[in-house]
């Protein structure tokens, strides 16, 4: 803003004039406003500005990991438990959880032994998680999202 433009309204001849004699630029700040309002300024630094801000705003904006787990339909105890350890990390870390079976060819019979295994996995880990999405089949994958507890 130029230190010698006075605020008021003015006709819009006046104030491009103003702008110019200073050197910069005339720009619409409200157009819906009643009359509309305008700054003298220099517009090239006022998108600076604005991009430097906006900058700003998304580095302190939280990123969301997502973090996928994979299962079979018969998968045994042990890799069982070896997948809900990455899982237990994932979520302390604060990364949400994508955790689905996978059913090969045939294997789409087992349907309910998939769906017992995410949901056995949701109840081991829900000191660490809450459940964002039941699991729900999708093609050949049942999937779940468990999202990670807010600590206080």
């Amino acid at each position: 803003m130029g230190d010698n433009v006075d605020v008021g309204v003015y006709p819009f001849a006046k104030a491009l004039e103003q702008a110019n004699e200073l050197g910069l630029d005339l720009v619409e700040i409200s157009p819906k406003a009643d009359p509309p309002v305008c700054k003298v300024i220099d517009y090239k630094k006022f998108l600076y500005e604005q991009k430097k801000r906006e900058k700003a705003m998304k580095a302190k904006a939280s990123k969301v990991v997502v973090k996928e787990i994979r299962f079979g339909p018969n998968t045994d105890d042990h890799d069982y438990e070896f997948k809900k350890k990455h899982a237990e990390k994932f979520l302390k870390d604060g990364a949400k959880l994508k955790a689905y079976v996978f059913f090969k060819g045939r294997s789409i019979v087992y349907k309910d032994k998939g769906e017992i295994l995410l949901l056995r996995l949701a109840q081991e880990l829900e000191e660490l998680g809450k459940v964002e999405q039941l699991p729900r089949l999708e093609g050949k994958r049942m999937t779940m999202f468990i999202a990670p507890k807010t600590r206080k």
